[in-house]
């Protein structure tokens, strides 16, 4: 339900409309130029009837080009087939859903452990990147991997051949000292660098240095291959991951959307209009039809909107009939209030009409949509350095290059595009300059052309509303 306050941020004045003779209320909606209502009632014909004469009235006789459909929405007595049919439905859509939330909620945690492999392997990888150079730091960074051996694969001073246990078991008590202060950057350097640095001790001492030095150099060589290249199918790995959480984040958007339609309005089931016991049911609908016409201002060109905004709100005695030999479905009877009101809005008053509706719809999107971005901004920037270094693109970098290959991008790819802006990762783009303030005569242009097209729009109005009352045999004049 729009309150008065949602209609203030907006922009927007409510309307406050008469109900019967005398008793106004807030209509909840934008104020009209005017506002012309209809009450239609039969228990023998349908009611869907109206709803389309009106929808190919205006697109046909009236020439509105564009017909948005901004509210959609029902209510249907817990004890009707109506109910129980939507609730069937209702409840394969859940199922699914709840199958692709699971799946997305334990790859994001999956993403966590990718990220923190990665970087536990640039650690380890930086001691080695270190070790190879003659910065200041490659001594520190050779005792710090020469540690790790000794700890992992020596296994410390528990065993006994290690460079401690020999120290304790063997007595060479000068071997840790020798082992962590000889630096031969090769395997085949340990011979000429242990004969020329550490020739004053005897040789037995010199024969274990060199075997535990030349034991030592040839897993630091191995194993720096093997990190790289597991920190490559790793960083490939992470961008997959990544990939196959927007698919399924895009696969769970229609059936949310479902979900939000199929669910009931509760606060349509609460009113007199509905009772358990009946076959009732309640539908609202909300279409905006708008007509634009171009106006310059300030030098920009910009669009007054001929608008005609319909709400039907359908009280129905649902007939659950047999539309094909299998297919059961309903056939609505009963009575609908349709309400015209008239506006002249400019693109950007329908943008934040639109824009207020969609607030009040969809929430379970805001919800999957948030609870991933919250998941991505908690990694932070560590994440997008590595999905940039695997080779995914951000911003206006990937647009570009989307603008030159966009013949060459695949179905399957073309699904993830936009995904970025989801996430919150798209580069700032730089401050548009400042508009033209407009003139005085800019303004009166603006006020002129409002005036025409709400006059426009009344006369549009009028003859749907009048039309509708002649082919409907009511009174009319």
């Amino acid at each position: 339900m729009v309150t008065t306050a949602d209609l203030k941020k907006f922009g927007f004045e409510e309307e406050v409309a008469e109900q019967t003779r005398g008793i106004f209320i807030k209509a909840g909606f934008p104020k009209p130029l005017r506002r012309y209502r209809l009450h239609y009632e039969g228990y023998n014909i349908s009611i869907e009837e109206p709803y389309f004469f009106i929808l190919h009235y205006l697109r046909y006789y009236s020439g509105f080009p564009y017909i948005d459909k901004i509210t959609d929405i029902f209510a249907a007595a817990e004890n009707s087939a109506f109910f129980g049919a939507s609730q069937q439905r209702l409840g394969l859509q859940q199922d699914k859903v709840s199958q692709f939330l699971a799946t997305i909620g334990k790859m994001v945690r999956e993403l966590f452990q990718l990220v923190r492999e990665l970087r536990i392997l640039d650690e380890r990888l930086s001691y080695y990147y270190d070790s190879f150079t003659a910065s200041r730091s490659a001594e520190s960074a050779e005792i710090t991997l020469k540690g790790i051996w000794v700890d992992l694969v020596e296994q410390g001073a528990k065993n006994p051949a290690s460079v401690y246990g020999m120290a304790r078991e063997v007595q060479f008590t000068t071997l840790p000292d020798l082992f962590f202060s000889t630096h031969p950057k090769k395997q085949e350097d340990v011979d000429e660098v242990v004969e020329r640095e550490r020739g004053a001790f005897n040789r037995k001492v010199r024969e274990v240095l060199k075997r535990k030095l030349r034991t030592f150099l040839a897993w630091k060589e191995h194993t720096f291959e093997e990190i790289k290249t597991r920190r490559k199918f790793t960083l490939k790995f992470l961008r997959q991951h990544y990939e196959v959480i927007k698919m399924y984040t895009y696969w769970v958007k229609p059936y949310l959307r479902n979900i939000q339609r199929l669910q009931l309005d509760q606060s349509k089931t609460e009113t007199p209009d509905l009772l358990v016991a009946f076959e009732t049911s309640m539908i609202e609908v909300e279409l905006l039809a708008r007509k634009p016409s171009k106006i310059k201002i300030a030098g920009i060109d910009k669009e007054i909107n001929q608008c005609l905004l319909l709400h039907y709100l359908f009280r129905t005695r649902p007939e659950m009939n047999y539309q094909q030999e299998y297919q059961k479905g309903p056939l609505h009877l009963g009575r609908v209030e349709i309400d015209f009101r008239v506006y002249a809005w400019t693109e950007d008053e329908v943008e934040n009409y639109k824009k207020m509706r969609e607030q009040e719809d969809f929430q379970l999107l805001g919800l999957i949509d948030g609870s991933v971005k919250a998941a991505i901004e908690a990694l932070g920037d560590e994440l997008m350095r590595y999905l940039e270094e695997a080779g995914e693109e951000f911003g206006p970098k990937k647009q570009e290059v989307e603008k030159k290959s966009s013949s060459l991008i695949s179905p399957y790819t073309s699904i993830f595009k936009g995904f970025s802006e989801l996430f919150g990762i798209a580069k700032k783009a730089k401050k548009a300059p400042m508009p033209k303030k407009p003139s005085k005569d800019d303004a009166f242009k603006l006020i002129l052309a409002r005036r025409q097209a709400a006059a426009t729009a009344k006369s549009d109005t009028w003859a749907v509303y009048h039309h509708f009352k002649k082919h409907h045999s009511m009174l009319n004049w």
